[in-house]
């Protein structure tokens, strides 16, 4: 099959117009070896046979020996049958004619057929699926272990031309009225674009770069899809490589590990604002922190810094459930104003289940410990050093979040005549919120509350310093 039409068939073709952009070239070697690969050939038993599972069909053989089982398949290449154990009644195994030669595979089913990890509607796609497998990695094992030494991902001048392609694009769209139909046109063009260009655009306008791993997982790909790493076809039926959730890089499994931490989050992806991953949501949103950080310390700080309480006193809990779906439905554009809520105290309430949700606290589990260490110093100085050693440790997005928080409590205690809270009484309130034990234990968590108090208040009497 020629590479220009596997480009299409990968679905990773950003346009026609040759003279602004040439898609990559699909590597279609492996493509061509599927095509190759022997057709599943299924032995039929001409009695019909006692006990045969339900989930199997005449492929079942009932019990026969190896030996019988060789003889049934007569040499066949990808000639197989289904038998039960002589020596272990009631486990079966799948007998395969493959490379001149009989595979015996133990077989299992738990609702879907298996062998090994992948799991199966039919035994006929199994086979399917070993055959290729099998026949792929004995003729080009060489070539597959040398696939990822020189990969589409890391050549600069192709980012560079996609950088500048989509660049002119947004250009245009912003600063020229365009007729109905080229804008149509226009957006017909920007769907094609892959998660490759896409993170390429990305990360040429991104101001915040943080550094993301990929959220990889095993994914089944329905027609035939091409490697956005090595630029190889990802071959079998089904779970033939991974797809990053966060912002929809293809690859192979093998090719995964050599993909750097350069994730840049599709929105269309990220479901919700709350209990999403934090560097995920402000790379998918392209800020500095949480916009639900800011927003909601935006409109504290303009009516409450001075109201009694303040983080202490608790909003309506429905209320606050409302402004957290106006965040996961409305995004930056959710209304918590005074017009809507008039409770300050909700919008406090908000903004410490933000925390509270996230998956990874603010300061992370990897952290916690050593944060925990530093506050049991007992000379001052040497704490204070402590806990800035291991703010360093905080990945990027975590460290400007707390920075920017620590800015704002700050600014609470300034107003402690009126509201009466001070930075101890804040340690107290954000001390779980920010910081949570990596063991799930009550006992830890008991233990530990004085030295969560601590480190925020020393966080926010020294934020001057230690940021």
């Amino acid at each position: 099959m020629a590479a220009s039409s596997n480009s299409s068939l990968s679905g990773s073709s950003v346009s026609s117009d040759a003279e602004e952009y040439q898609p990559p070239i699909w590597k279609s070697y492996l493509y061509q070896l599927q095509q190759e690969a022997p057709r599943p050939k299924r032995i039929i038993c001409p009695r019909e046979v006692e006990n045969r599972p339900k989930y199997y069909g005449r492929e079942f053989h009932g019990i026969i020996s190896r030996e019988q089982a060789d003889e049934l398949l007569g040499g066949v290449e990808g000639a197989y049958i289904l038998r039960e154990s002589q020596r272990q009644p009631g486990c079966y195994t799948l007998a395969l004619r493959f490379g001149n030669q009989t595979l015996n595979y133990r077989l299992f089913h738990d609702g879907k057929h298996f062998v090994g990890e992948k799991r199966f509607e039919s035994i006929h796609d199994l086979v399917t699926d070993g055959l290729i497998t099998l026949y792929i990695e004995t003729k080009a094992a060489e070539y597959i272990a040398k696939m990822t030494t020189n990969p589409i991902y890391e050549h600069i001048g192709y980012a560079t031309l996609l950088r500048e392609k989509v660049s002119r694009r947004l250009s245009r769209s912003k600063n020229e009225p365009r007729k109905a139909s080229v804008a149509n046109e226009e957006h017909a063009s920007v769907e094609k674009i892959s998660s490759l260009v896409r993170r390429a655009a990305l990360t040429h306008d991104n101001h915040f770069n943080y550094e993301k791993t990929h959220n990889f997982k095993v994914h089944t790909f329905r027609g035939p899809h091409w490697c956005e790493y090595c630029a190889n076809f990802m071959w079998g039926l089904i779970a033939q490589g991974v797809r990053c959730s966060d912002c929809g890089l293809n690859v192979h499994k093998q090719c995964s590990k050599h993909v750097p931490n350069d994730c840049q989050p599709d929105l269309k992806r990220i479901k919700k604002v709350y209990c999403c991953d934090l560097t995920t949501l402000v790379k998918a949103h392209n800020t500095q922190r949480p916009m639900v950080v800011d927003i909601c310390i935006r409109e504290i700080e303009a009516r409450g810094l001075k109201s009694e309480g303040i983080y202490r006193v608790s909003g309506f809990t429905e209320h606050i459930e409302d402004v957290k779906m106006a965040f996961d439905r409305d995004g930056e554009k959710a209304d918590i104003s005074a017009n809507i809520y008039p409770d300050i105290n909700i919008i406090t309430g908000a903004l410490k289940l933000y925390f509270r949700d996230l998956p990874i606290p603010v300061i992370t589990y990897d952290t916690y410990s050593k944060f925990i260490e530093a506050a049991k110093i007992s000379n001052a100085d040497e704490r204070l050093e402590a806990v800035h050693e291991v703010l360093m440790l905080l990945p990027p997005a975590h460290y400007e979040t707390l920075r920017y928080l620590m800015i704002h409590l700050k600014k609470v205690t300034m107003n402690e005549k009126d509201n009466l809270m001070n930075a101890e009484n804040l340690g107290i309130v954000f001390g779980p919120t920010l910081m949570r034990t990596p063991e799930d234990s009550t006992l830890t968590t008991l233990h530990d509350m004085r030295y969560q108090k601590q480190i925020v208040q020393i966080l926010i009497e020294n934020e001057d310093v230690l940021f």
